[in-house]
């Protein structure tokens, strides 16, 4: 298993002090280049040369990824520093994902190979009239002697006028249908002139120095080598590959929160208002505590998500949907909270200290979209939510038992884990996600440590209102399923498409993430840094969750939120990732 925390401290280290105008990856060169809306190679070709492609690229194919988790976290460094850089980084192993789940050893170490040596790739699946309707894509393949001539155009992609090499989702059959689409890798230097045109540059709010074009493909020949996988499994491929993309762009978002949480840190603690600091004022005290728990909320439900690709590939449909929908929706709250905190400052574009602020406010906004918008993925839930509801609700004793021990290889980050392999995830969890449907064993769990000898006074009743939060936020999947029910016997099939249902489905999550919080905190202690292993952690965590249900009721008092903010204090001291787990940052 990889020393995580050593590799990520070495990976801080190569990028130098931010602050630190003459270093090779500052803040203000990123602010230079974000202004100039220029690609960042200077920053790409800085992470290639530590390897940082290697951490994204499977072992048996020349790279060092074995555990996913370990590039997840090598890239929330890299987007701390600069989002556009980690998105035009992710994009290439984003584009190699089809490879992976479904081609051929020698594709594997072909385009892994092109990689590692800097060719870039780009995901060619959007396209301008159809957005997430991939199923009414028109760009066509038709066979030919020899492979397979493409027309048609893919836009709004990432990377494609930069790329060596783009992946395209084309439609194989006139029907169209989920039999009917496929995927090639088209190699742009080895086409013949005009069969690939990159359309005009997009210019972003965000990310404004990302190549995100399109290109133009007319009577463009592949050879058969390029098809990946066989003919007609382009759906299957695409959305098994979307399964650790979507969670794989959450870490863009928690960067983003991480370095505006820091920012106002930066502030707050050295800004003096009434003959007191900024962070000591209990109102905005309250406000940058809740925004740190948002940010442990998240670490907390993506710890088990990475990890649930390679542990229970079965429920990966429903687990990155969660994930996608909830963290950037989270988190775009957290960043209006914090500029709130930070004031006028946080509207500075340039400003030595804060100008990283705004770039980061600006490019969050991107995993709210990228590889299937907050829509389309609780529409994922919402088709699955039924069969999820009724598993949680009924708790056979032979599942809940399962899904226990299944869970705590989830969020125990040290327990092993055999290597990654995509073309195992399943596109529909069949009715079960292990943490919500344990989270009410994992309630019992607390009652019985708040009742322990070894936990008394203070930590004591912490854990008993910690355990009946959690019973709370688990009591409302019995609502949400007598409301689901009442919604399709009011409405029928209608139901399915209704906002309604969409609502449910948010709900859900809600659920999910505290499921995520409380699981971690029993069974990752190990892993996780000491002064977070608190109660009062754990009780604030919950709050923030019960607070979607339940606007006005308070779980934590003066003291938590004291002590959180304690904790907090001394992650910015030290030079901690804003996370469970103790990663070292240079700020």
């Amino acid at each position: 298993m990889t020393d995580l925390p050593a590799l990520m401290a070495d990976l801080e280290r190569h990028m130098g002090d931010p602050f630190d105008d003459d270093g090779p990856f500052s803040f203000s060169r990123v602010l230079e280049l974000d202004e100039r809306e220029t690609y960042p190679d200077e920053f790409v070709g800085l992470l290639a040369s530590w390897g940082l492609y290697d951490w994204s690229i499977p072992a048996a194919s020349g790279g060092r990824a074995v555990d996913i988790q370990d590039g997840f976290n090598l890239y929330r460094l890299v987007a701390r520093r600069d989002p556009t850089t980690a998105t035009a980084m992710v994009i290439s192993t984003i584009s190699y994902m089809p490879l992976w789940v479904a081609g051929t050893p020698e594709q594997r170490r072909y385009f892994a190979g092109l990689i590692q040596s800097g060719s870039k790739l780009a995901w060619g699946l959007s396209e301008r009239e159809h957005g997430s309707d991939i199923l009414a894509n028109a760009t066509t393949a038709r066979r030919t002697e020899g492979g397979w001539v493409l027309d048609g155009e893919k836009w709004t992609i990432g990377n494609a006028t930069v790329a060596d090499v783009v992946m395209v989702f084309a439609r194989t059959s006139q029907k169209g249908g989920p039999g009917g689409y496929s995927i090639f890798a088209v190699e742009k230097g080895l086409l013949a002139e005009g069969q690939c045109e990159p359309l005009p540059h997009e210019p972003l709010h965000g990310l404004r120095g990302l190549d995100m074009s399109g290109v133009r493909l007319r009577d463009c020949f592949v050879p058969d080598s390029a098809v990946v996988g066989k003919p007609g499994q382009g759906l299957e491929i695409a959305l098994k590959s979307s399964h650790l993309v979507r969670i794989a762009i959450t870490s863009i978002a928690m960067s983003c929160a991480d370095t505006a949480l820091r920012a106002t840190l930066d502030f707050a603690t050295r800004r003096m208002i009434f003959g007191a600091p900024v962070s000591e004022v209990p109102y905005s005290q309250r406000q940058l505590v809740e925004s740190y728990a948002d940010l442990l909320v998240a670490d907390a439900l993506t710890t088990g998500a990475i990890r649930s690709l390679q542990l229970t590939p079965e429920q990966s449909s429903i687990w990155s949907s969660v994930v996608k929908y909830f963290v950037p929706t989270l988190l775009q709250e957290t960043l209006a909270r914090l500029a709130i905190v930070l004031g006028a400052r946080h509207y500075l574009r340039t400003h030595p200290r804060y100008g990283i602020f705004q770039k980061a406010v600006r490019d969050c906004a991107v995993a709210d979209f990228a590889d299937g918008n907050t829509v389309v993925n609780l529409k994922n839930i919402a088709l699955q939510l039924g069969n999820l509801l009724d598993t949680a609700v009924t708790q056979d004793p032979e599942k809940v038992a399962g899904a226990v021990e299944r869970t705590r290889a989830l969020f125990d980050p040290a327990h092993p884990m055999k290597p990654y392999r995509p073309a195992e995830q399943q596109l529909f969890s069949r009715g079960v996600d292990d943490p919500v449907l344990a989270l009410r064993s994992a309630v019992d769990a607390l009652h019985r440590a708040a009742a322990a000898a070894t936990a008394t006074g203070t930590d004591a009743a912490r854990l008993a209102a910690a355990a009946d939060t959690a019973g709370t936020l688990a009591g409302e999947l019995d609502r949400i399923a007598v409301e689901h029910r009442k919604l399709f016997s009011g409405l029928g099939k209608a139901a399915g498409q209704s906002a309604e249902l969409y609502d449910l489905a948010k709900q859900y999550t809600f659920v999910s993430a505290a499921a995520a919080v409380v699981h971690l905190h029993l069974h990752g202690h190990d892993s996780v840094h000491p002064a977070l292993r608190s109660p009062a952690v754990l009780l604030v965590c919950l709050e923030r969750l019960l607070k979607r249900f339940h606007p006005t009721v308070s779980v934590a008092g003066p003291e938590e939120i004291s002590e959180v903010a304690d904790a907090l204090t001394a992650a910015h001291r030290e030079g901690r990732l804003f996370s469970f787990r103790a990663f070292s940052v240079n700020w």
